[in-house]
This record gives C-alpha cells, sequence and structure tokens, in this order.
C-alpha cells in the first residue's frame, strides 16, 4: 500500500508520496510541489534533503554507523584491502578471487601517465599547492585521453573508471615529487596499489627503497577508511557537475577543488594545527576553557561532525593505525600524540563534550598518522582526495546510469530588489 503525506498551504492541502529506503529515514517527494503550490521549500545546506537515491553508501549517525554497500566500515579496513573496497563500491559486490585479481591487474596497468603530461607539471610555480597542482592536472586528463570522455558510451565509462582510480596516486604522487623539488618516480606493476603509492613519494633514484609493508598497511586502512561517505560537499559537487553530462575527468577535478575547502578536506590539517598550537599536556585545561568559553573564537578541531552524533566509526580504526605506525617508526614521546590522547581521554569523560556529543573524529588522529608516515602537512588534502576518488567515480556511475537523473538545478528565496526601470548615468 502507498504511502502519503501532505502539505497544508492555507485551503490547499497537496499529497506527496512517501519512500522508504531499505534503511534510514523516509522522504516526502516533493518534485510536483511547484507545480501544484508555486512555492519552493527553503533548506541551507540540504541538510534535510535527499538530493538522490542512492546505493552505495549509508551513515547512520546517531549510532555510529557507517556501511559500504551493506558492509560496516570496520569489517572492510579490517579484513579487506583499498582495491577491494573500490570493486565494492564500483559494482555492488565483494569480488571473488578471479574478479579481484583481474580488477588488480587492470588498475595496475593503467598507472602510468602519458609522457607529456610531466611537461604539463613543469609549467607551475615551484611552491605550487599540491591541490592547485591536482586540481589543474586531474582535469587536464580529458586533454590527453580523449578515448574514455563519451559519458553515453558504457565501455569509455569504464575505461574512465579505471583510469582516474589508476592515476590518482601516480599524479598525487608527482605532485608532491614537485613540490619538493625531486625527480618523478614511475610505478611499477609488482608493487600493490599502497605500496607503489609511497615508493611513488618517498623514493629517489640515487638509491633503492624498500616499502615498509606495515606502513604501506596502514596507509592502505586509511584509502578505506576515506573511501566514500555518502552525499558530503565534494560527492554532491562530482554529482551537480556530472548530470550537466561533463567527462568524468572534470567531475572528479570539481570533487577535488570542493574537498580543498577548509571545512572540508582540510579538518586534518587544521586539527593537526590545533595540536600543535596546544603544545603540551599541561596547557590543555586552558584550551578546553577556551573552547568551552562562548565569547572566544576557540575551537577544539578533530572532535564532533555534521553527521555523526556518535563516536565516529572510522575515529577507532584510525586510532589504532595511528599507535601501530607510531610504534613502527619508534616514535614513543610525540608531544602531539601525548596532548591527542589526554585530549581525547577528556572528551570522552568530561561532561559538556559528552553532552554535546563531541567525539573525536577521523581527522583527529589521521593527522598525526600521517605525519609520522613523513607526509607534509600540503599533502593531506591530497591524500584525502586519492581515497575519495573511488567513491567520487561510483556517485558519478550511479548518476550516469539512473534514468531519472536530471540536470541539478537547486531554488532559491530571493531577497534582492524587486523589478525597476534603469535610470541613464546623468539621471542618477
Amino acid at each position: 500500500m502507498s504511502e502519503t503525506g501532505k502539505f497544508i498551504l492555507g485551503d490547499k492541502t497537496v499529497e506527496m508520496p512517501v519512500k522508504h529506503g531499505s534503511i534510514g529515514p523516509a522522504v516526502a517527494d516533493i518534485a510536483k510541489l511547484y507545480s501544484q503550490t508555486g512555492m519552493f521549500t527553503y533548506d541551507p545546506g540540504f541538510t534535510s534533503t535527499a538530493s538522490c537515491e542512492s546505493k552505495i553508501t549509508y551513515i547512520d549517525g546517531d549510532e555510529g554507523i557507517l556501511l559500504h554497500r551493506g558492509y560496516p566500515i570496520e569489517q572492510l579496513a579490517e579484513n579487506g584491502d583499498f582495491l577491494e573496497t573500490c570493486y565494492l563500491l564500483l559494482y555492488g559486490e565483494l569480488p571473488t578471487a578471479a574478479q579481484k585479481a583481474d580488477f588488480d591487474y587492470r588498475i595496475t596497468r593503467h598507472t602510468m601517465i602519458h609522457e607529456q603530461m610531466a611537461k604539463f607539471f613543469s609549467g607551475f610555480r615551484r611552491d605550487a599547492h599540491p591541490m592547485a597542482v591536482m586540481v589543474a592536472s586531474v582535469g587536464a586528463l580529458s586533454a590527453f585521453y580523449h578515448d574514455s570522455t563519451d559519458i553515453s558510451d558504457p565501455q569509455q565509462r569504464v575505461i574512465a573508471t579505471m583510469r582516474i582510480i589508476a592515476k590518482m596516486p601516480t599524479m598525487a604522487a608527482m605532485a608532491y615529487k614537485y613540490n619538493v623539488g625531486q625527480p618523478f618516480i614511475y610505478p611499477k606493476n609488482d608493487l600493490d596499489y599502497t605500496s607503489n603509492f609511497l615508493r611513488m613519494c618517498f623514493a629517489v633514484p640515487c638509491e633503492e627503497y624498500k616499502v615498509n609493508p606495515i606502513l604501506s598497511r596502514a596507509l592502505d586502512r586509511i584509502f578505506i577508511l576515506h573511501a566514500d561517505h555518502e552525499q558530503n560537499a565534494s560527492t554532491s559537487t562530482v554529482r551537480l557537475a556530472g548530470s550537466s553530462g561533463a567527462n568524468p575527468f572534470a567531475c572528479i577535478a570539481a570533487g577535488i577543488a570542493c574537498l580543498w575547502g577548509p571545512a572540508h578536506g582540510g579538518a586534518n590539517e587544521a586539527a593537526l594545527k590545533m595540536l600543535s598550537e596546544i603544545g603540551s599536556v599541561e596547557n590543555i585545561p586552558k584550551y578546553i576553557a577556551k573552547a568551552k568559553d562562548k565569547n572566544d573564537p576557540f575551537r577544539l578541531m578533530g572532535f564532533g561532525h555534521r553527521v555523526y552524533k556518535n563516536y565516529d566509526p572510522r575515529a577507532k580504526i584510525m586510532a589504532k593505525t595511528c599507535h601501530e605506525v607510531l610504534g613502527e617508526l619508534g616514535i614513543k614521546d610525540d608531544p602531539l600524540l601525548d596532548v591527542a590522547v589526554e585530549l581525547e581521554r577528556i572528551a570522552l569523560h568530561d561532561e559538556y563534550f559528552v553532552e554535546k556529543k563531541l567525539y573525536p573524529n577521523i581527522d583527529f588522529y589521521s593527522g598525526i598518522t600521517l605525519k609520522a608516515m613523513g607526509f607534509p602537512v600540503s599533502m593531506f588534502t591530497v591524500l584525502f582526495a586519492l581515497a575519495r576518488t573511488v567513491g567520487w567515480i561510483a556517485q558519478w556511475k550511479e548518476m550516469i546510469e539512473d534514468p531519472s537523473q536530471k540536470i541539478g538545478r537547486p531554488r532559491q528565496l530571493y531577497t534582492g530588489a524587486p523589478q525597476r526601470d534603469y535610470v541613464k548615468i546623468g539621471s542618477r
């Protein structure tokens, strides 16, 4: 039996279909609201608006649940690898051994980029921010791979998907190498996805580089934790760009540009800077008092989340990964870690934090972990973009294949001047 809701405006009543997902809140279908009432809805930030129907990722912020195609993020991060998660997000099911081997093979053999791209990089200033380089270079892929930009061709969509996932670590490593003034390192087909990326970042031609398997596994887990996160700002940007028919390389570049914002992808960088500002455990009480003072502009970064009103499920795995990395590297007395651990203890027990549900989130520990691995702060969001690329392309693919998708066209509440007549300059 179909269910409907009612919108009452004066003496007019409009019935709206109610749609139910497999889990999560139901939604009221307001698609015909304007045609029937002449009214729009007003929802800044779209926080109460479902912009699409999706089968990829589900979040229950109140319960602290994150599912990819129904699988809890904790299980994927503990038991699988990043490319397995990529396959799951793209195709809806975990791969068989044969499917996984084939997928890994195809990704590995798409990791090289067109040699002319190296010349493209030389056009940037030597101190260009790596995210600026990524926005430009990923968008430029459409100028080098014309044979996979026709989104109406399913085969070209498959090729574009493989290319974007495979080439993103190569380009991220090139952005890093360019920033530090070192020569580019080509990918190697005998290494797995994450080990290959670490080698491209930290190897130099004058000596042999040996990948640390513990660091590689830790970074691979970080990639899994960041692979997709439902309809966040950058994913919505990719979908909106894609709704116009833009090629996938341009859509992913748009997502990277959105991710660059400090309120989105830059949160782990902000958390690390905050820990550095606090400096030592002795200073924590002063900063806790500042955080509780409504008149003080200081904010504790890395606590709370726009969606999660419980402990971020990714933060638990990230905390464990952080300790593994610091232990492997012999970093036992890191003052930033000491501050982080004490802040976490306070946040989980202090009445103020518990009442407001300001639990540590994934950004709280990821910045410390990446710093320990040797990545500069400017690369943190690049690594986020690398991981999130598969989520973006899966969401883009789903949107393109949805027969009901339309070009995005949000409405507005206009509060400017009403219609008025032009006045010639001499009479103003």
